[in-house]
């Protein structure tokens, strides 16, 4: 019976953003252009990164990762969001939105951790610079960066078996644009305590571990940089960490937005609008906060440009 119950909804029906046809075109164009803003400046974020040994320091190391996520988080759910604008057809099959729901929860569980890590780098930068290269060396580097995407992994597994094992013999629509765990455990209609529990046990502390992580630096940080004698200093050294607190208040002011509220205060208008905000606009504003307020990243972009150029008039 429990079998028959669970194979008896073989696809969902993502119903989107709108149901306005006259939205829709609009709404393609729009998330279209953004989506390649995205996929285009943290791909130049990466291979400028990659290919100005200057910039092969933790910090760019940690930002080149940032990207990389960033880049895979919204290919995650954007180019299905825009192929139901444009189609009738707004199905997607089990195994699809098992799929996009555990690569989903990976990124979102790697720019967690990953942001937890970038705020140790600064601390160790500018509360212990004498140090630093022997804290953040290479080994320890590449350990942290491994450990983050092993830990994503793990968490998403976890998470999208346990939402595997549930029954679907009710409804098949889901009020959303993609696979999210809250709009999968409303349509089950088996017993979910056990996805509950862990969602606000273990799913809680891959987010509030990170968080207390970077709240802590922050903390010291700042107190170091009250100690600096002289007004230029102070704000040149909070200048090397600004466009990560930028941001953490993006990604955590969403996410806790959407995930931490009262379900008194639940809106399915808010949580769409949020959820934008959430898988597109901030992946995209990522790099353009980095490399807008940050000189090195800067001079190497024009410095890459340049050659562009010059190759240019060269041929």
């Amino acid at each position: 019976m429990e079998q028959r119950n669970q194979t008896s909804v073989r696809e969902f029906l993502l119903l989107g953003l709108t149901e306005h046809a006259e939205l829709k075109g609009f709404l393609f164009a729009m998330f279209l252009v953004m989506y390649l803003i995205n996929i285009l400046w943290n791909g130049t974020m990466i291979l400028v990164i990659s290919g100005n040994s200057k910039l092969h320091t933790p910090m760019y190391f940690f930002l080149c990762n940032l990207s990389l996520v960033d880049m895979s988080f919204t290919t995650v759910t954007v180019p299905k969001m825009l192929s139901n604008l444009i189609s009738d057809k707004k199905s997607i099959s089990f195994s699809e939105c098992i799929a996009q729901l555990y690569f989903f929860i990976v990124f979102t569980t790697a720019e967690s951790v990953l942001l937890s890590i970038m705020a140790y780098d600064r601390y160790v930068a500018i509360c212990k610079p004498l140090h630093y290269f022997t804290i953040m060396n290479k080994n320890v580097c590449i350990s942290m960066s491994a450990a983050f995407f092993i830990t994503s992994f793990l968490n998403g597994l976890l998470h999208t078996l346990l939402i595997a094992r549930l029954s679907f013999c009710n409804s098949n629509k889901i009020q959303h644009f993609y696979c999210d765990v809250t709009p999968l455990l409303q349509l089950s209609c088996t017993d979910i305590s056990i996805n509950e529990l862990v969602i606000f046990t273990e799913g809680s502390l891959m987010i509030i571990v990170p968080f207390i992580i970077i709240l802590t630096s922050y903390i010291q940080i700042i107190a170091t940089i009250l100690k600096i004698q002289s007004t230029g200093g102070r704000n040149k050294t909070f200048s090397t960490c600004s466009s990560h607190l930028i941001v953490v208040t993006l990604f955590y002011g969403t996410l806790i937005f959407m995930y931490f509220r009262p379900s008194s205060a639940y809106s399915l208008e808010k949580d769409r609008i949020t959820s934008v905000v959430y898988n597109v606009v901030s992946p995209m504003l990522n790099p353009f906060i980095y490399s807008l307020r940050n000189s090195d990243v800067k001079m190497a972009l024009k410095r890459v440009l340049q050659r562009k150029m010059s190759s240019k008039d060269k041929h």
